[in-house]
């Protein structure tokens, strides 16, 4: 079906304020801790690279708190309207964003604070974002999933890879709870690491199952509309902060683990490396399926273009973590790639949302919002 043509604000609306702004979050975190990781490796690059980290974790931290506030508000003043946003397959994943930044917001703190505050600050920012974001996740991801269930009507064509989100929320939960392990008495250790590998499991089980009914709508039905074309390039989040927390993880728990530490490591790795793989033929055909797209038209704009983001900046991390532990060069310099990619669209996407927002492109209402999905593939 055509694009719904919407028109333009000259306000902000919290009424039709779009439950994916946290995305911008997200997508802007994954930058500051790609950055603070010195890709390369390169020491000419070192304070450059952690000048600019700073920056994005305090554009990241104007985000939080500038896109907090509206969907508070949206939730107290507006409550009929979020509840069909949550019941609309199309909108209702896009919850999780919240949570999800909160974690993202978490890991930052882990990997910029320290160049920042002192590490008694970095470590009650990480342990509050904790407390709010692991359980947030948990009850969203049930929420999310509640949703979808009760959508009896729900077509084929309504799968997208924003229901994805869910799952990577969950996947995150390990990277925020590594670092707590450090200050935590071995039976707070322990636990931490229980519910780290419980967290993977249920995100990456719920990613699989997602991923099987992607697959088949993408083969057995037409191409999703334009405007849902960058959800697709989802799926390289949890494959990267997949791959990536099986390795946090181990080294995490290499106290717990004992003298079975560097077999957990080893496995961790190859595991890891293993679901790289897949995310590498995912990115080479998303790709291709993009310039398909583009061959087409450019693509419609959306807040659902943040999609370009966090998942390339998690595949950069869980490639530029894969290249150190296997000290393979090829795959640190295809590191590099990837984040000065990442930097490129994160740019070409922050640009087009600030102009979104000052001409009230992005304060108008989602025609997704309508119930019955497959009529209704807007910007998401």
């Amino acid at each position: 079906m055509a694009q719904t043509t919407v028109a333009t604000r000259s306000s902000f609306c919290l009424r039709c304020f779009h439950p994916g702004w946290f995305a911008a979050v997200m997508g802007t975190g994954i930058v500051a801790i790609a950055l603070a990781a010195n890709p390369g490796n390169w020491p000419v690059m070192l304070g450059i690279d952690q000048e600019a980290a700073r920056v994005m974790a305090v554009v990241t931290g104007v985000l939080f708190v500038g896109l907090g506030v509206p969907y508070v508000m949206r939730w107290i003043r507006y409550p009929g309207q979020v509840l069909a946003d949550l019941r609309n397959p199309l909108l209702g994943p896009l919850f999780a964003t919240v949570p999800a930044g909160l974690l993202v917001t978490a890991v930052l703190a882990s990997a910029v604070g320290h160049l920042m505050v002192s590490p008694a600050v970095v470590y009650d920012v990480v342990f509050w974002l904790a407390w709010v974001g692991v359980p947030l996740t948990f009850v969203t991801s049930l929420a999310a999933t509640y949703f979808l269930l009760r959508a009896r009507t729900t077509a084929m064509e309504a799968v997208n890879g924003s229901w994805f989100i869910p799952p990577v929320a969950n996947i995150v939960v390990p990277l925020v709870l590594g670092p707590l392990m450090v200050h935590a008495s071995p039976a707070d250790g322990r636990l931490l690491l229980l519910t780290s590998y419980a967290f993977w499991g249920m995100g990456f089980i719920l990613f699989g199952l997602v991923l099987s009914l992607l697959h088949d709508r993408l083969v057995l039905h037409p191409l999703p509309h334009a405007a849902l074309a960058p959800s697709l390039v989802i799926a390289l989040g949890p494959v990267g902060v997949g791959a990536l927390a099986l390795v946090k993880m181990a080294s995490s728990g290499a106290v717990v683990f004992g003298h079975l530490a560097p077999t957990v490591a080893l496995i961790s790795l190859i595991a890891a490396t293993i679901l790289w793989g897949f995310g590498l033929w995912w990115l080479a055909a998303t790709a291709v399926i993009m310039v398909g797209y583009l061959a087409d038209g450019p693509l419609p704009y959306g807040l659902g273009w943040w999609a370009f983001t966090f998942p390339i900046g998690a595949f950069s991390m869980a490639t530029l973590t894969l290249g150190r532990a296997w000290q393979i060069s090829y795959v640190d310099y295809l590191s590099v790639a990837l984040v000065a990619l990442l930097i490129v669209l994160w740019l070409m996407v922050a640009i087009r949302t600030v102009w979104a927002t000052a001409t009230g492109e992005a304060w108008a209402p989602a025609g997704a919002r309508a119930p019955a999905p497959p009529a209704s593939l807007s910007p998401i």
